[in-house]
This record gives structure tokens, C-alpha cells and sequence, in this order.
């Protein structure tokens, strides 16, 4: 079965310009290269030198005028003045057909120099062009300064045309490998906080469910009923990560932690005061205390752990205490894991939010998560992924 491809754009077939399509305008100067084979030129010696190192020197200019760091080197610059001085010279000494190696100089100038440069490396090449031509052809000066007017101009809008085409398709690029990666990160981020937690507390459950079971069959089947529930609850959240819908809350938030604390066998205490923050600032709240209840479940040991959240008008505090032995050491076993590895995220994604997130040992022992948030922050990474 035959498959049609999609002819490529023009753009793409060419590729970027190049030096290349600067070297059938030396063909101007075959009127001057045809004089000195018929004998028709002065000190042919001289032109046929003359010639020549004006060939050698348009190609090294243009061609240097390609590659950015070549065309703004000091080198080129000096090219291209041993150009025009050569050039000037042998339109004053020939005149004729020589004239024409302006309108070369204009194409070369034109495809090294840019900016205020440009206008007044061309303004001065079309008046010095004008005078010279002036005497050697009388009235025939006025085409030979437009041409060179025109074949710098012109040559230097198209190749900076061409250099900001390429930098924008360069940046947009750049900007698709960009999104995929927030992309990238968003998911991972989500994915850590949503199953880490989850796993969390239906391990915990899962224990607890075993110890009750010998002794009180009720209460086993109701920490089952809470896995279940916490299960179904996962699958709706993944789907939701997946699809970048993924919204945290805090008041659901702070109910699971009861839930999970509880059946860790560690004490919750929640406090409120205060107004109620905007929706994105909860969410953001509801994914620290997500995170810190997780470490305080898997990590902390700890008896007792107190959520304490107040707000003012312009900022929303979040304070989660433990009594426990604190973060994992560094040279903790393998598999036991780093408290706190995905609060390392979470800072960076409040401080994109214009809050910040502290933690550290508790002042009486234990560990402490301290985040704050303006009251109607705005999740920058997230806002970045929609």
C-alpha cells in the first residue's frame, strides 16, 4: 500500500543560507574578466591581481558572514576594509565595467554588518560609489549607487529575516522541550504525593486490621471498609494527576490525616482559626499536609501529632508538630527512605507561589513542618502546565 509524505516545507528543503548563495554574484565581474582576456584593460597584470584578490576576499567576507561569532570578529571587519579599499581602487583606475564590484562590496557589507553599522557602512558605501562613479561615467553613477544601496539593504533584510527565523523556531523548541518537562515533573510530583500517602495509609490500616481481627472482627472490617475506600479514592486521583486535573484540598486533606494518624496509633490534635484561604492556596496546604502526615505515619514514631493551621487576611499559616524521633538519618538502611524527600519539591512549588516552606527539629523534640502562603496564592507550576 503506497503512503503519501507530507512534502516538507520550503524552509526545511533549503536549510539555512549559507555562503554559498553569495558566489553566483561574482558573475558581475565577468565584463571586467572579459576586458582583460580581449586586451582591452591597462596593465592587464595589474587588473588580473586585482581581480583575483577581490574574488578571494568577497568569498572569505560572505562566508565568514554566516557563522555569528565569525561576522562580529575584528577580523571581518578588516576584510571586509581591505574589500572596499581594493574595490575603490579599481573602479578609480579602470572605471567601465569595474563599477560594478560596488554593487559586490554593497552584497558584502550587506551580509556582515547590522544596526546603525549597517546604515552608515551602506551610506557611505553608496556615496563614495556615487563620487567615483561620478568621474569615471558621468551620469551612468546614479544606477551604480543604487545598485549598491540596494544590494546591501536588501541582503542585509533578508539574512536578518533569516537569522530571526531561525531563533524563533530555535525558542520554540526550546519552549516544547520545556513544557514537556514541567510536564514530566508535574506528573512525577503528583504521582510521589498521591501514592506515597496512599500506600501509606493502607499499610497502616492493613496492620491495623490485622491486630483487630483476633479480637474485634467489627472494628477489622471497618478498618477494611477504610482501605477499599482509600483505594477507589487513589484510582479517582491518579486519573487525575494523569489528566493534569488534580486538585488537593485542604479540609479533605485534614480529615484523611485524622484518619491516617488514628490508625497509626498516633494521637491527631487539628486546630483552625482564622479565615478561610482562597481555593489554590487550600490546595496547596491540603498537598503539605498530605505529604508531612505520610513522613509523621512512616517515619516518626511518634505519639502525638498536632495540625495547626491560622490565617489573617493577607497570609495563611501551616504548623505540623510530632513528639517523634525526627527526620531518618542520612546513613538510615536501605528501603527505609528520606523524611522529608518530597517536601523538597513542595518548596519549590510554594516559593513559585510567593510562600515558603520550612522544616527542622521541633523546639520540645520531635519535628516540625512550617509552611506559609499569601491568602490568595497562585500555584505558578501549575498555572504553567495548564
Amino acid at each position: 500500500m503506497l503512503k503519501l509524505r507530507r512534502p516538507p516545507r520550503l524552509a526545511e528543503e533549503m536549510g539555512p543560507p549559507s555562503g554559498y548563495a553569495m558566489l553566483p554574484w561574482l558573475l558581475m565581474g565577468m565584463g571586467a574578466f572579459s576586458n582583460l582576456l580581449q586586451g582591452k584593460t591597462a596593465n592587464p597584470w595589474v587588473g588580473g591581481i586585482g581581480l583575483l584578490a577581490f574574488n578571494s576576499l568577497y568569498i572569505a567576507v560572505v562566508f565568514r558572514a554566516f557563522h555569528k561569532e565569525k561576522r562580529e570578529a575584528p577580523a571581518t571587519l578588516w576584510l571586509l576594509a581591505a574589500l572596499t579599499a581594493l574595490t575603490c581602487g579599481l573602479a578609480i583606475g579602470y572605471g567601465g565595467s569595474w563599477l560594478l564590484f560596488f554593487m559586490l562590496l554593497g552584497l558584502a557589507a550587506g551580509s556582515v554588518l547590522r544596526g546603525r553599522l549597517l546604515i552608515w557602512g551602506i551610506f557611505g558605501l553608496t556615496v563614495t560609489a556615487e563620487v567615483i562613479a561620478g568621474v569615471r561615467d558621468g551620469w551612468g553613477a546614479i544606477n551604480v549607487a543604487y545598485g549598491t544601496f540596494i544590494s546591501g539593504m536588501v541582503t542585509a533584510a533578508i539574512l536578518t529575516l533569516s537569522e530571526t527565523v531561525r531563533e524563533l523556531r530555535a525558542t520554540r523548541q526550546e519552549l516544547a522541550r520545556s513544557a514537556v518537562e514541567q510536564e514530566r515533573l508535574r506528573f512525577s510530583r503528583d504521582l510521589h504525593d498521591l501514592l506515597g500517602h496512599t500506600l501509606s495509609v493502607i499499610v497502616v490500616k492493613s496492620e491495623a486490621a490485622r491486630r483487630l481481627a483476633a479480637r474485634d472482627m467489627d472494628a477489622a472490617l471497618a478498618q477494611i471498609s477504610d482501605i477499599e475506600s482509600v483505594g477507589r479514592q487513589a484510582l479517582t486521583e491518579i486519573r487525575e494527576a494523569v489528566t493534569g486535573y488534580r486538585e488537593g484540598s485542604l479540609a479533605t486533606e485534614l480529615d484523611r490525616a485524622r484518619s491516617a494518624l488514628t490508625a497509626a496509633g498516633i494521637e491527631p490534635v487539628v486546630r483552625q482559626s482564622g479565615p478561610p484561604p482562597a481555593p489554590q492556596t487550600a490546595a496547596l496546604l491540603g498537598w503539605v499536609v498530605r505529604e508531612a502526615v505520610t513522613n509523621v505515619v512512616r517515619h516518626s514514631s511518634a505519639a502525638n501529632c498536632e495540625i495547626a493551621v491560622s490565617g489573617t487576611a493577607e497570609r495563611v499559616r501551616l504548623v505540623i508538630t510530632d513528639d517523634g524521633r525526627g527526620p531518618v538519618p542520612d546513613d538510615a538502611p536501605a528501603g527505609e527512605g528520606s523524611r522529608g524527600t518530597g517536601l523538597t519539591g513542595l518548596t519549590e512549588r510554594l516559593a513559585a507561589a510567593g510562600g515558603s516552606l520550612e522544616t527542622g527539629p521541633a523546639a520540645r523534640g520531635g519535628f516540625r513542618v512550617r509552611a506559609e502562603l499569601p491568602t490568595d496564592a497562585t500555584d505558578a507550576t501549575d498555572s504553567a502546565n495548564s
